[in-house]
């Protein structure tokens, strides 16, 4: 099963709710409640493994542990566990696996959790376990509770006793709608409490109500109490920012609420994509979190319903959407911020010494959309943990690809094109060897292609219309991977898509294919939908290309 982003959808309500009521957006919600008069004690410092100390997240060693990583779907494709490699080859520190406990979804066995453990221990990521059946609480009606999530965690105690240094439990995701989320303090505090009880003493996570994101200040408001009723201390809070989180004034008032209380706080899910309700600050969300030394998890590596939201498109680390260029790869993500954790050896203060230059890479197999490089591997004092393939242009360099092994296949390029690419090796320390020698490499011309492309919209309000697009394949053969390109008349954006990725520069639009509309069969055809903005005129575009070739219009 695809997850489509529930807590996007339910914003929309959240939003309605605030203007009935006139109410302001968590910032102006209960300010003094979320300030501590008294800080939290610093109860947890002498605990095992990862734990809080003066409202920070530290290791067992007392260092500072940031996270930066992203959220997995694991309980829904137990196959792509091969994703932790691809996060961990991308830079990531930490990754937050999507469990169920079998009240809503077919629960992951207790073996199934010790392989993931051992994956993320073989990938030295640190690993945030979530049970998912708790999401929306009180308006979800096939929602489980705080209870129940606990109770799946107490069996799963000999799996996870011992993996402290590894492994934080968040008891559920999303564990209360927008309905009642005063509701969600009792039961939070009883699941906590459950938890130690049972003798379990690992860092606990909460995520907060409102669908995460704690719209009415629910959390905020409650957090010291909660807090307090930990006896270890050792709890973090999360909060999910999406479109709530529009503005950079919602942002930085929410994070430095908890920072200045000292009370320990994740974003434990965030998006960037504008969608038909919001356009979340993400650039806000990251700088902040970096000034403030917060961890962050991006929602999510690959398989939304809605695949606006894919980090990675079909599981695929070298095909990154644009969303995944900038967690990876933009300023303050996670390419440029992310610190292995020390228990995996990671930052120790005596590795400085970076990899060897990796050889001139060679490329072969060069088609119209891609090629596959080669390069003599890097040497390192403690050892190479990958290496990273950018494309040189100028003075500029952009990672399109990263790698465990001295190869990569780089898909998705511009048939036709002239590309030069260069690799730097890396180290688990962080440290980064000097650029290679660069290639040059020069795509092929893409065969002409038999297609017609239907366009309609579907509907119109003021400011926004949807679309549909109809990509139909009138040839013989499949076609397998497509990038189709059309350009507006009248300066409509597209907010939101699925069945595609956009990319849109001016007028002109891009779209890569989801991984369910990957291949056009033979006679065959996809449909991509799609919700854009608009200004008094909303004229059709008139002229498609897929692969590059002219296609038919109607």
């Amino acid at each position: 099963m695809r997850r489509t982003r529930s807590t996007t959808r339910k914003s929309l309500l959240a939003r309605l709710v605030i203007a009935l009521l006139g109410l302001v957006v968590v910032g102006a919600l209960c300010p003094a409640a979320a300030q501590a008069q008294t800080e939290p004690a610093d109860v947890g410092t002498q605990a095992t493994g990862l734990h809080i100390g003066n409202g920070r997240l530290l290791e067992g060693n007392g260092n500072d542990f940031v996270m930066r990583g992203v959220n997995h779907a694991h309980t829904w494709y137990p196959n792509e566990l091969q994703s932790l490699a691809d996060v961990k080859a991308l830079g990531a520190n930490t990754v937050r696996v999507v469990l169920a406990d079998g009240h809503r979804w077919t629960a992951n066995t207790a073996s199934d959790v010790a392989n993931v453990v051992s994956q993320c221990k073989v990938n030295r990521l640190i690993c945030v376990l979530e049970v998912h059946d708790t999401t929306g609480y009180g308006e979800d009606a096939a929602a489980g509770t705080l209870d129940q999530a606990a109770d799946y965690w107490i069996g799963l105690k000999d799996v996870l006793a011992g993996q402290e240094n590894y492994i934080i439990i968040n008891i559920g995701n999303e564990p209360w709608g927008n309905t009642g989320p005063e509701g969600w303090t009792a039961p939070t505090i009883a699941a906590i409490k459950k938890l130690r009880t049972a003798g379990f003493e690992h860092t606990i996570m909460v995520d907060a109500p409102n669908w995460g994101q704690d719209w009415q200040g629910v959390m905020r408001a409650n957090a010291q109490s909660v807090y307090a009723a930990d006896t270890t201390g050792n709890l973090l809070f999360s909060i999910h920012m999406y479109s709530v989180f529009d503005t950079a004034a919602e942002i930085t008032d929410y994070l430095n609420a908890f920072v200045t209380a000292k009370l320990p706080l994740v974003i434990g899910e965030f998006g960037g994509p504008a969608d038909q309700w919001g356009d979340p600050d993400e650039d806000t969300m990251m700088a902040t979190a970096e000034q403030l030394d917060l961890g962050y998890l991006a929602w999510s590596w690959s398989g939304n319903t809605d695949p606006i939201l894919d980090l990675s498109i079909g599981f695929d680390p070298t095909q990154l959407s644009a969303w995944g260029q900038r967690i990876f790869n933009g300023v303050n993500g996670i390419a440029q911020t992310s610190k292995e954790a020390t228990v995996y050896g990671g930052g120790t203060p005596g590795d400085t010494q970076a990899p060897t230059t990796p050889g001139t890479p060679t490329a072969s197999a060069v088609t119209a959309t891609s090629a596959a490089l080669t390069w003599t591997a890097s040497t390192d004092n403690v050892g190479v943990a990958g290496y990273d393939v950018v494309r040189v242009s100028g003075g500029t360099e952009t990672k399109i690809a990263a790698s465990t092994a001295n190869s990569a296949t780089l898909s998705g390029l511009t048939p036709a094109t002239a590309y030069t690419f260069a690799v730097y090796a890396r180290d688990a320390a962080g440290n980064r060897s000097a650029r290679s020698a660069t290639v040059n490499v020069t795509t092929g011309t893409a065969p002409a292609l038999a297609c017609s492309v239907g366009y309609r919209v579907v509907g119109e309000w003021p400011g926004g219309f949807q679309g549909e697009i109809v990509i139909r394949n009138t040839g013989a053969t499949a076609i397998s991977g497509w990038k189709l390109g059309f350009s507006f008349a009248d300066g409509q954006t597209i907010a939101n898509m699925w069945g595609g990725t956009p990319t849109q520069s001016g007028s002109t639009v891009s779209v890569a294919p989801a991984s369910y509309t990957s291949t056009v069969p033979a006679a065959g055809s996809v449909t991509v939908g799609f919700i854009g903005n608009k200004g008094s005129t909303n004229t059709a575009p008139t002229a498609f290309t897929l692969n590059g070739s002219a296609c038919a219009t109607g």
